[in-house]
């Protein structure tokens, strides 16, 4: 399935039914009054947060929504039927944008199951029975339903993950989220391999939790360089961000300065998060490399990384421990079967 994040849609709640002119006939009732029933409030629409979609690919094929207008109201004082409620399905985590230049938050459906009441469909018409009066006894005034409400809106979606992978690009953050979930990224030895966001389900010793790679990001990516703005937002959900050094890449320090720039110049919270760091690809840098990396990275964030190998394996349990810790604090410090340090 095809994965997009953002998507513009036009909204248009539905009419109130018109109200009816109609008059008693019955046997014996020379002059039956008016008995003319009000229109049918016109159909909301209402978005809805459902779990198992993790895309708006849907929004590319169809961008306009549009509520049932409410019936018209009909004799013996019979009102109209409201228009049917529209539902839009959207996945947990996407957020509803103004269509402004400032793209400001409307709403954020991150809880799922929650249903929103966006626009409210109009109200009917009154039929012609309200208009009946002590000098008018036979009116033919009745009044047409209200329009409903319209506006264009931008939905983002930014995805619920446990665990971010982040890193630069050939970082290895492919290779990891394949190795150990059941995902299917797309590898390659070379950069921007990955393209868009990826999910995995990552089970560990009996616990599961969601793990989610970005692209790589890239100097300027908090100013939208490569689009990285865009990508550093799925993360900001995530409660841990694994930070993926290459050990045998050039450079490997400067990369890890890089992108934890980045980080903190994006701001929205990722500055604060819990970042465990680790240096991948282990099996491709000699030990006195990785050693002398770990150093380099220990004197910036006053804690030892991890190493580990998607290719080997060795060191992923280790990181996937530590992982599982922060994810599932109560278990860790209840005794749980794994050990943080």
């Amino acid at each position: 399935m095809m994965f997009l994040d953002q998507a513009k849609i036009h909204l248009k709640s539905g009419w109130g039914g018109d109200g009816a002119v109609s008059f008693r006939r019955e046997k014996f009732v020379e002059y039956g009054g008016p008995n003319g029933g009000d229109g049918g409030k016109g159909g909301d629409i209402v978005f809805e947060a459902v779990p198992g979609l993790n895309t708006l690919i849907d929004f590319r094929y169809t961008q306009h929504f549009r509520a049932e207008r409410g019936h018209g109201g009909m004799g013996n004082d019979r009102h109209g039927a409201q228009g049917k409620l529209l539902v839009i399905p959207v996945p947990v985590g996407t957020q509803i944008l103004a269509d402004d230049e400032e793209r400001s938050l409307l709403a954020d459906l991150d809880t799922p199951g929650t249903r929103l009441l966006f626009l409210k469909g109009g109200d009917g018409g009154k039929g012609n029975a309200h208009y009946k009066t002590s000098t008018n006894r036979a009116p033919r005034q009745f009044q047409k339903g209200f329009p409903g409400q319209e506006m264009s809106v931008w939905l983002r979606l930014k995805l619920l993950a446990d665990v971010g992978l982040v890193g630069l690009p050939n970082a290895g953050k492919s290779s990891f989220l394949n190795a150990v979930t059941n995902a299917s990224a797309k590898v390659g030895a070379y950069a921007f391999t990955t393209l868009k966001p990826q999910l995995g389900v990552v089970s560990h010793k009996g616990r599961e939790f969601v793990m989610a790679d970005i692209p790589g990001l890239i100097a300027g990516a908090a100013d939208g360089a490569g689009i990285g703005d865009r990508f550093l937002g799925h993360i900001e959900r995530c409660r841990v961000l694994l930070h993926l050094v290459d050990a045998g890449g050039e450079a490997p320090t400067n990369g890890y300065d890089i992108v934890r720039g980045e980080l903190d110049a994006y701001g929205a919270g990722l500055e604060d998060k819990l970042e465990i760091v680790v240096l991948s690809k282990s099996d491709t840098a000699t030990p006195q490399k990785v050693a002398a990396v770990s150093k380099a990275i220990e004197r910036r964030t006053g804690v030892p990384p991890l190493v580990a190998s998607a290719m080997t394996g060795a060191g992923m349990d280790k990181v996937l421990d530590v992982v599982l810790a922060e994810v599932f604090p109560e278990q860790a410090s209840a005794g749980g079967d794994w050990s943080p340090l």
